[in-house]
């Protein structure tokens, strides 16, 4: 009997839960915009009236985060509330599987009641079925189409100000559109360019042409407040606006500076769940936030206490957390590059970056960011040699592998105050942050990529990483020596190349390559890893010898890879590393035409770089 009424007292309170009055919650998304290009955020130049309403009504937070630069993987965060990096999906549009145990938020408000709706980007950047996710999922996906009385959540994405927006292709069409005017409505003349760019006519032209995008994305996100109006449900609602990163000119989205993280996050909290927000309307809140907390923030508004598995701290709602000192940023592989492995903090005031392959410069020569006019003008002074100290550091050879900056006295991140004697004990509190936070959550992108497809085939990347023979604070603590040339650690990368681990002998030879012709004493423990196990070895091995003086013998080992590999990510590393490596012109036109067609990521190399 005891047990009867323990379970109908069970019952009777998941009833009252799932069937009391609870807010609707509506997230207004755009894409690829930082918060510097709105009108609340101050920038002067800006028509946002319908963004600039939110805040005058809710609170705008001033330091609003993507966790990654990128909307896939950014995306993945946001729908599982767990650090892409933390299970094996920080490298773009990647389908890697990770643990069934892994809900996403929608599942824990739809089993409480709630219509979930999303229209409509998908692109979750996991194994899955995007749609499974959401009772509704597509273009014409509405929050109007729930039961009567049945509290609603949903997601609506505008893609107008995406960076294809400045495609010349696309701007035609948004022209013909009536989406922005014949002429910039702004004249390109009183663009104020950052310091790290060149002065090109057409990264004016693309500032100015972006202005009126955004004016016609704010255009979209008030329509959707008028449906709330027109429907009663505006002052039933909480609404969260945001963008996906940041973005949109060079050195922006892909970057974990400021331009490619810092993000409008606004809140708008109505009279009737004022309880519900942290602060009045019309307030600025100086918490750092990220997108890492907006799946627990959802669930707390709904009055769902957050499953212990998801990473982030909600800031609003019932279930309330402080906020951690400091919000984690990584990057990747974006797009087909693949030669670029950053992490980073910020609090707002300071940001500090760890750059794992500072012997890769960091622009891009080709491929889709070059759809941009300002991209290509960028391009093109640097090649020739026409751009300043400030513009060419963007594509400088080695890169710094710590970089601290002070966002108040330098927003656009140009002066690097690492070597700064007066900035070290900063450098060191966050340098130690960085570092325990990554192995705090076992960061998998301390495994090349390369080695991913195979350990999927065998569970997944999550779980071979948080496996308890898994040595990651070793391999961490090799990979973050490896990079910094200042360390003497020659005979410690050296016994590392001869460990049983793979991860170990990556990182021991790519330690060596960063070195460059330093560690030529390593090179026939270099030599013997061109025949490893694992084809992620065999390629850092290979771009080892190139570097350290053995051209011909690199070359050779690389062009057999390619020949040899079906596997997309073997393939695509060893692209890059042809590329970066500045030897395309030693590999046969129909090995590299071979390798292309092993899959997609390969075979925009070759349109990219055609051989």
């Amino acid at each position: 009997m005891k047990k009867l009424l323990s379970a109908l007292i069970a019952f009777t309170a998941f009833i009252n839960v799932t069937a009391k009055d609870r807010p609707n919650i509506l997230w207004l998304t755009s894409e690829d915009n930082s918060y510097h290009w709105i009108g609340c955020y101050g920038n002067k130049d800006a028509k946002t009236p319908n963004i600039d309403r939110i805040a005058a009504e809710g609170i705008r937070y001033r330091f609003g985060y993507a966790n990654a630069p990128v909307c896939a993987v950014a995306r993945f965060t946001m729908i599982t509330g767990r650090y892409a990096c933390s299970m094996g999906t920080q490298n773009m549009r990647s389908r890697y599987p990770i643990p069934e145990k892994f809900r996403t938020y929608p599942y824990y408000l739809r089993e409480a009641g709630y219509y979930c709706v999303n229209r409509s980007k998908t692109d979750y950047n996991f194994k899955t079925d995007d749609k499974s996710h959401w009772d509704e999922s597509s273009p014409r996906a509405h929050w109007k189409n729930r039961k009567p009385g049945q509290p609603f959540f949903a997601v609506f994405n505008t893609t107008i100000s995406h960076e294809s927006s400045l495609f010349q292709k696309k701007i035609d069409a948004n022209r013909k559109k009536g989406l922005i005017p014949e002429k910039p409505s702004r004249d390109p003349s009183t663009a104020k360019l950052p310091p790290f760019m060149p002065d090109t006519p057409e990264l004016r032209e693309d500032w100015a042409i972006y202005m009126d995008v955004i004016t016609a994305m704010d255009k979209q996100i008030g329509s959707w407040m008028k449906e709330l109006e027109d429907a009663g449900e505006l002052e039933n609602t909480i609404i969260i606006h945001y963008s996906d990163h940041g973005g949109v000119l060079p050195r922006a989205k892909r970057y974990v500076y400021d331009t490619g993280t810092h993000v409008p996050m606004i809140v708008r909290v109505p009279k009737k769940w004022s309880h519900l927000a942290p602060a009045k309307s019309g307030s600025v809140s100086d918490r750092p936030v990220s997108f890492i907390d907006l799946p627990p923030t959802a669930l707390s508004l709904a009055g769902i206490k957050p499953p212990e598995h998801m990473q982030g701290r909600p800031f609003l709602g019932d279930h309330q957390k402080k906020a951690e000192p400091f919000v984690f940023l990584f990057g990747q592989r974006f797009d087909s590059r693949m030669t670029r492995n950053v992490r980073a903090l910020t609090d707002g005031k300071f940001r500090y970056i760890r750059n794992f392959h500072p012997h890769r410069h960091n622009g891009i020569l080709a491929g889709y960011p070059h759809g941009q006019a300002g991209w290509r003008s960028f391009y093109a002074l640097q090649t020739a040699g026409k751009t300043s100290a400030e513009q060419s550091s963007f594509w400088n050879i080695p890169q710094p592998v710590e970089e601290l900056y002070d966002l108040a006295n330098d927003p656009w991140e140009v002066n690097n105050l690492a070597n700064d004697p007066a900035q070290k004990e900063r450098l060191l509190k966050m340098r130690t942050y960085l570092m325990l936070k990554m192995g705090e959550i076992r960061d998998c992108g301390i495994v090349p990529e390369s080695m991913y497809n195979k350990l999927s085939r065998d569970g997944t990347i999550y779980d071979y990483v948080h496996d308890k023979s898994f040595p990651h604070a070793q391999l961490l603590a090799l990979a973050a020596g490896a990079g910094d040339v200042k360390l003497d650690l020659l005979k410690r990368l050296r016994r590392a190349m001869k460990a049983e681990h793979p991860v170990a002998r990556y990182w021991g030879v790519l330690g060596c390559t960063i070195r460059g012709k330093s560690a030529k004493a390593a090179m026939k423990d270099i030599r013997k890893l061109q025949n490893d196990p694992v084809p992620a070895v065999q390629i850092a091995a290979n771009e080892a010898l190139v570097v350290l003086g053995n051209r011909k013998a690199g070359v050779r080992g690389l062009i057999k890879l390619l020949k040899e590999t079906d596997d997309d990510m073997v393939a695509l590393e060893a692209m890059n590393i042809a590329v970066a490596l500045d030897i395309l012109s030693d590999i046969p036109k129909d090995v590299w035409v071979r390798a292309a067609g092993i899959g997609n990521y390969p075979k925009r190399m070759l349109e990219d770089y055609p051989g």
